[in-house]
């Protein structure tokens, strides 16, 4: 064999050794990958959900159905038991849905949470038409009632009342507010105690890190526990953008309210890429923009991110669940609201028809930058 076939098969053999160091680099890399996930790295700390839809919930989208089981402990139902959903007529109740989201929880050793039992809106009907305090009553006995004892020792933590209090802290002027004053969230909280002494029961609403409005949520709280019902936690909705609101802000919120005894949940957690109408008002579903709707310059990623709009929200949800971290020993859980960009509410709102690409997983169920800047914060 001459010097240069010798030296061309030295060579070879060398090549062949690289490449398959590099692929069994790749492969340990593959399993550590496969081997973290959310709720392991954050196991620790906090709980870590998602909202289900309902074809989630009937698994049926079996892409959704394994992420969920590998990245996350806790779930929220997205829309399924809201009344208008769970409660359409007034003795009629359709626990189909609901009792397949709580069996899927089950399954899978998840903290399940019931959401939500009180709430302005996507309520049916028929409970719009209420004019007096008596029958108000009794139709909220009915309903907290026939539900919370349905799922008693299912379903872990309740979101009792939903929204209750306007950007001042005042108190919303919902039909419930109308016929029975602040009343209505007293009854919720004792009749949902009582059905289920041992669930977590929490007041859940949106801009809760506005000073004004958390002012609300304070004396919301302190009046609860003054007539002696059991209040477990606030629930800060966290529909946020890659600018807003501040650290500081979401910071003096979490203190304020761990002041008080109470846990503090991020229950609704996503954070909008696009831009809003200088006037929308917090989270509130009502609110439309439909002149909007066929503006290129509300929808400017109607593919992707770009590099630079991927690289900011990464660095976002990075700083965002650093303060989480800080305060661990005050938070129960940190739940996003939807499972991939593709499932998002904010697709349609407030504009309709805009690409959003608010969540942690793209709409092919992938990873984000974002996903992996949360992660590299337990390996630090």
């Amino acid at each position: 064999m001459t010097h240069r076939i010798k030296k061309i098969l030295l060579v070879s053999a060398l090549i062949l050794w690289v490449s398959s160091c590099k692929n069994e680099v790749k492969e340990i890399s593959n399993t550590q990958s496969k081997d973290t996930s959310l709720k392991d790295a954050f196991k620790s700390d906090f709980l870590i959900g998602a909202a289900l839809n309902k074809s989630q919930i009937e698994e049926k989208d079996t892409l959704s159905i394994n992420l969920i089981e590998r990245e996350f402990n806790t779930i929220s139902p997205e829309n399924e038991m809201k009344w208008e959903q769970i409660h359409p007529q007034k003795d009629t109740f359709y626990f189909d849905v609901a009792d397949k989201y709580v069996a899927l929880g089950e399954k899978n050793n998840m903290h399940v949470v019931g959401h939500t039992l009180i709430w302005h809106s996507q309520l049916a009907p028929w409970m719009q038409d209420v004019k007096d305090s008596l029958t108000m009553v009794k139709n909220i006995e009915h309903h907290i009632n026939t539900i919370v004892k349905r799922y008693k020792g299912k379903i872990d933590t309740w979101d009792v009342v939903n929204e209750a209090l306007n950007e001042d802290g005042s108190f919303r002027t919902s039909n419930f507010y109308k016929v029975m004053g602040d009343n209505f969230i007293s009854l919720a909280f004792k009749l949902a105690a009582e059905a289920d002494p041992d669930a977590k029961l929490v007041y859940n609403d949106y801009n809760l890190w506005k000073p004004e409005k958390r002012g609300g949520v304070v004396r919301l709280v302190k009046d609860l526990q003054a007539q002696g019902l059991k209040i477990d936690g606030v629930g800060m909705q966290a529909h946020w953008s890659l600018e807003g609101p501040s650290l500081k802000d979401i910071e003096n919120s979490i203190l304020a309210y761990a002041a008080l005894g109470v846990k503090v949940s991020f229950t609704e957690l996503d954070i909008t890429a696009l831009p809003n109408p200088w006037d929308l008002d917090g989270a509130a579903v009502e609110q439309n923009y439909e002149q909007y709707e066929n503006d290129p310059k509300m929808n400017p990623y109607p593919e992707k991110l770009s590099v630079a709009a991927a690289t900011q929200m990464a660095n976002r949800y990075e700083a965002i669940f650093k303060l989480f971290l800080k305060h661990k020993d005050k938070i129960d859980r940190v739940t996003f609201w939807g499972v991939n960009d593709g499932q998002s509410w904010l697709n349609y709102w407030p504009i309709s028809g805009r690409t959003n690409h608010p969540l942690l997983f793209d709409r092919d169920f992938n990873p984000k930058k974002a996903y992996y800047n949360v992660l590299a914060l337990k390996n630090k």
